[in-house]
């Protein structure tokens, strides 16, 4: 009995001296003998989601002088800059209820990857009605890129996928 005691007391101090070291491990590496779980924070999820509604669209062109030299250091600002970008097609030329979801990632430089791809057009519209949406999601997406972002930011979010679903409605006549 007393020999499985000791042994329980060599665990249970060796358990601890482990779990020092790896709070302790600032510099965990190849040549660090112990536990090592470096700390990465949060990690962004593998794909990012927003959606623009028309109808929540400002009355502004989209484009915004004054912060022209502010870095975009969070998700939150990202699409915040993406949606004052969205300017929907003229009510002559839009269809109610219309969506579209495009698809695309950011470099480092803030600059797109690749143009969008469409993901998903509302079914039944006419070829011509899409082409008018690509053309004003384009639109939005060159008067907002290249994107200013925050080192940090940068290197969280080149190469992650964004998918921006728009959404027009609006009340057309």
């Amino acid at each position: 009995m007393r020999g499985l005691c000791s042994l329980a007391g060599l665990v249970a101090v060796a358990t601890v001296s482990a779990l020092g070291a790896q709070a302790a491990c600032a510099g965990c590496g190849v040549f660090h003998h112990g536990l090592s779980i470096p700390g990465y924070g949060i990690p962004l999820p593998q794909g990012l989601r927003l959606t623009i509604e028309s109808a929540a669209v400002p009355t502004n062109s989209g484009e915004d002088s004054d912060d022209s030299e502010h870095k975009l250091n969070t998700i939150r600002a990202m699409f915040d800059t993406l949606r004052a970008c969205w300017v929907p097609p003229d009510t002559d030329e839009a269809r109610a209820g219309m969506q579209m979801s495009v698809q695309f990632a950011f470099k480092r430089s803030g600059e797109m990857i690749a143009p969008p791809r469409v993901t998903y057009a509302t079914p039944g519209v006419s070829p011509e009605t899409r082409d008018v949406y690509l053309h004003a999601i384009n639109a939005a997406l060159d008067r907002c890129v290249p994107l200013r972002f925050t080192d940090g930011m940068a290197g969280a979010i080149a190469g992650k996928p964004i998918a921006i679903r728009f959404v027009d409605n609006r009340d057309l006549p």
